[in-house]
């Protein structure tokens, strides 16, 4: 199997990385499936989609919530017949020091980042080792791969998820069920993840600093198109992607 015609969920599908690869899968002929909790923006990609030839629909959706998740993939199950891929894109980056005790945004983080991503691994897996084949692909960050001040909650949610796809790749492989997992780790990406950084600071450093090094999510949506297009026998599971000027 290729990209067409494969049945694909995203999470996270409103802007930025979830956005960009939707569309592309959609143009490569996937049938997608968005979710995320902004709904006029859902409505505005899968319209864009159709617009262009593809096929796509959506659902509001808080992946912090199972059902909610779950739901989501019933969605594409009874719209386009099966599932094939779920990609967890969906996640937030309240940067700051440890010091300053955002502990609020520590959970918030947790839940989306950490949990989300479990949310779509639990509804994907009956379907998954029913066919014994399919495909998580989850956005962790270059975060999750080296420690950063200021990002240490953050990066201790992209660090788990970095183990749980892992585990997930070994355990498939021991069962037998072929489930394929990619984790990205993007580092200078320009999306609306800067936009959940409430700590002043931070914000503004971060904000300097992909201002000078930052690239388009279209450079990880290239990726991840790349992964879902292998053949099933190929599992290409780790990707970092930093914009060349970035050290």
């Amino acid at each position: 199997m290729t990209v067409r015609d494969k049945v694909i969920v995203i999470t996270g599908a409103s802007s930025g990385i979830g956005e960009a690869s939707a569309k592309l899968l959609a143009q490569n002929g996937a049938k997608v499936v968005l979710g995320a909790r902004r709904e006029a923006r859902l409505q505005a990609i899968v319209t864009a989609i159709k617009n262009a030839g593809g096929q796509a629909t959506y659902q509001v959706t808080d992946v912090t919530k199972p059902a909610e998740v779950q739901g989501l993939v019933d969605l594409a199950k009874t719209t386009f017949g099966g599932l094939d891929v779920i990609f967890n894109n969906a996640g937030i980056m309240s940067n700051s020091p440890i010091s300053a005790l955002h502990t609020d945004e520590w959970n918030a983080m947790i839940d989306i980042n950490l949990k989300g991503v479990l949310n779509g691994v639990a509804a994907v897996m009956p379907t998954f080792t029913g066919q014994k084949h399919g495909q998580i692909i989850t956005t962790s960050s270059v975060a999750g791969i080296k420690s950063f001040a200021g990002s240490g909650v953050y990066g201790a949610t992209k660090f788990a998820v970095r183990n749980l796809m892992e585990v997930i790749r070994m355990e498939s492989a021991q069962e037998g069920t072929n489930i394929r997992t990619a984790s990205l780790y993007p580092a200078a990406i320009n999306t609306e993840l800067l936009h959940t950084i409430t700590d002043q600071q931070t914000a503004n450093g971060m904000q300097k600093f992909y201002d000078a090094v930052g690239i388009t999510p279209d450079a990880v949506a290239r990726v991840v198109n790349f992964a879902v297009d292998q053949p099933e026998d190929v599992n290409v599971n780790e990707f970092t992607i930093y914009p060349t000027k970035q050290a």
